[in-house]
């Protein structure tokens, strides 16, 4: 009964947070030198490990420029084999793409269509594989390339500003299909993937150097899909972009790229650590 009241209590809170106006006064504030005053409670709340930061904390203007820190070089590893994990993150789900669909949580799915605003790719994905990748507060919020290629294209899905922690993943259908999104397109020599980006309440935005433009969280509600074609070589472990405020990103892996994904759920990764390698594996084609 407690456990049912819990639920019913997450499900009303995560629904009714001002979520838009929320992420749009936190980034305003956010981007403010005063909020710089804020940077050591949060370190203390969230336990970050600040000796891995870049520069040193004087150094940090706002409260988003200290949370979007790059890392000292050095204290990540990029491994030489295989995929390697984009983010530092928790892997909340990962899996086969079994009749077009990913699982969320327990017992709720979702479509890799939805997910990517289209039919057009997604039957590519069936009898893929899929990494979902929760970044939280505590962790570094910059996105580099699970493997050595170029980036092809971007595509910007607006949506909703649902919190994406374990809270809203339980309480919310369909959130990755429904809130805003960046897929991007990466062409490498073991094939084609999408790399999906995914925004989130008190995310000011999700910013990579080659589109698409930061807008406020209310212009960029009112526009619809957006693309872009870009011809962007990285090497891997190369950043990509980054979050302002927490998030999570997800891994699409085509049928053709026959891979060993090496995680388990609620397994902790880092930035660099191989999440996946070629194989002759061959997934499941159906949900039993």
């Amino acid at each position: 009964m407690r456990r049912v009241a819990l639920q019913q209590w997450e499900r009303f809170w995560v629904r009714m947070l001002p979520k838009r106006f929320l992420t749009a006064f936190v980034g305003w504030f956010a981007r403010r030198r005063i909020s710089r005053y804020f940077i050591p409670w949060f370190i203390k709340a969230y336990e970050i490990d600040v000796t891995e930061a870049e520069l040193p904390l004087y150094e940090y203007k706002t409260w988003v420029e200290f949370f979007s820190r790059r890392l000292r070089v050095g204290v990540r590893t990029i491994s030489e084999s295989g995929i390697i994990s984009p983010v530092d993150g928790t892997a909340s789900a990962n899996g086969a793409i079994l009749e077009g669909k990913l699982i969320q949580a327990k017992g709720q799915l979702y479509s890799v269509a939805a997910l990517l605003g289209s039919d057009a790719n997604a039957d590519s994905f069936l009898g893929g594989q899929y990494v979902t990748l929760y970044l939280s507060p505590h962790d570094y919020h910059r996105v580099h390339m699970p493997f050595a290629g170029e980036i092809t294209g971007w595509t910007h899905i607006p949506g909703s500003l649902y919190p994406v922690n374990p809270a809203g993943v339980r309480s919310v259908a369909g959130l990755f299909t429904k809130n805003e999104r960046l897929v991007l397109h990466i062409r490498t020599q073991l094939g084609s993937f999408e790399m999906v980006l995914v925004g989130a309440t008190i995310v000011g935005s999700i910013r990579t150097p080659f589109g698409p433009d930061y807008e406020s969280p209310f212009r960029r509600s009112r526009r619809g899909i957006r693309e872009g074609t870009v011809h962007v070589h990285l090497k891997k472990g190369a950043e990509v972009g980054l979050f302002e405020f927490g998030s999570t990103v997800i891994l699409l892996f085509p049928r053709d790229m026959l891979l060993a994904v090496k995680l388990q759920e609620g397994q902790c990764v880092q930035m660099g650590q191989t999440i996946a390698e070629p194989s002759g594996y061959s997934p499941p084609q159906r949900y039993e």
